[in-house]
């Protein structure tokens, strides 16, 4: 394959017509964070069976991690995975929160389809400069890009921010359209990690910001928004974790309620990472807690591999409304 390749070698889609159907169905194509095999397999398996697009992104720590030229066959096996499933599910590789051109052109050229650039800690004409630097490399190549107004609070990987700042709807016409960006991750009460709200005792998750984001697609109808920092930070993970030796207190996410309801309007991808971590860690813990002699890394990660299928399917089924619209 040399050392470029485009993302239609490895029988990968970009996510403009995945974006176009979405909106107008009235569901979100799942975007599932990986950092190793046994979570794409989940992934890929848990997308075929409920017949769902599905986007597969690695961070900038995963890319790292994996190894770029390793990332590129792992997309390209995924990719006949799937077809030797008997599914046809389009699949497009996603770099989460890229935080330079470099690191943009790097995955564009490496097989990527579709590339985040993350320029929302910058001043707003920085964003925008930096923003358009990417589209009109990626843009060669049809590689899709993603642009961020507002910053989200958490931390998750590289990304980390003490607060949240919503994002401004009266700059979002004029960032789409001097960018030429494919889609905009918005902030609207959304937060990354699995720390998402700080609750006191009796208190509820407060309610996403629905009226930015009715604001958002006034401005700019039918364009497709994300959201980032979407895990629902499943409970009975978190009490797992924590019956078995771990330490989560006060680890709370987005209800689902809300998820589906942003689902339904324009929001067209929603990032799902942390609960695919806590479902692994929970089942890896249990696992290795029920059975101690064990030292065969396939037992204790097929276990994980197999409660995190179950986890996708319903986020598919009842969450995202993505089963079905391959």
């Amino acid at each position: 394959m040399g050392n470029t390749v485009h993302f239609s070698e490895l029988g990968l889609v970009n996510t403009r017509e995945l974006f176009q159907k979405a909106v107008k169905g009235g569901y979100a194509i799942p975007a599932y964070n990986f950092n190793n095999l046994e979570q794409l397999q989940a992934i890929v398996l848990a997308c075929a069976e409920t017949s769902s697009p599905v986007i597969v992104q690695v961070s900038k720590g995963a890319r790292d991690y994996a190894n770029q030229t390793m990332l590129r066959y792992m997309a390209l096996g995924a990719v006949q995975m799937a077809r030797e499933l008997g599914s046809n599910i389009p699949i497009c590789l996603h770099l989460d929160h890229g935080d330079s051109f470099e690191l943009c052109k790097s995955c564009v050229d490496s097989g990527f389809s579709s590339v985040m650039i993350d320029g929302s800690h910058l001043a707003y004409e920085e964003n925008v400069a930096l923003t358009r630097q990417v589209v009109e490399y990626a843009h060669k190549y049809d590689v899709s890009v993603e642009g961020e107004l507002g910053v989200l609070a958490g931390i998750e990987d590289e990304v980390q921010a003490d607060h949240s700042t919503y994002t401004k709807p009266e700059e979002v016409e004029d960032f789409v359209k001097k960018t030429g960006v494919d889609s905009l991750a918005i902030s609207i009460g959304t937060s990354h990690g699995a720390y998402k709200f700080k609750l006191k005792d009796g208190e509820e998750v407060p309610p996403l910001r629905f009226d930015i984001l009715e604001e958002v697609e006034r401005r700019i109808p039918g364009f497709p928004i994300v959201l980032h920092g979407a895990s629902s930070v499943v409970q009975e993970y978190v009490q797992l974790i924590n019956q078995y030796g771990g330490k989560m207190d006060g680890a709370v996410g987005v209800p689902e309620g809300q998820l589906r309801k942003a689902a339904a309007s324009a929001v067209c991808k929603i990032n799902i990472d942390s609960d695919g971590r806590l479902a692994v860690t929970a089942k890896v813990r249990e696992f290795l807690a029920k059975n101690p002699g064990e030292f065969d890394p396939r037992k204790y990660l097929g276990a994980a591999r197999k409660e995190l299928i179950t986890l996708i399917k319903h986020k598919n089924q009842v969450v995202l409304g993505s089963a079905g619209k391959a």
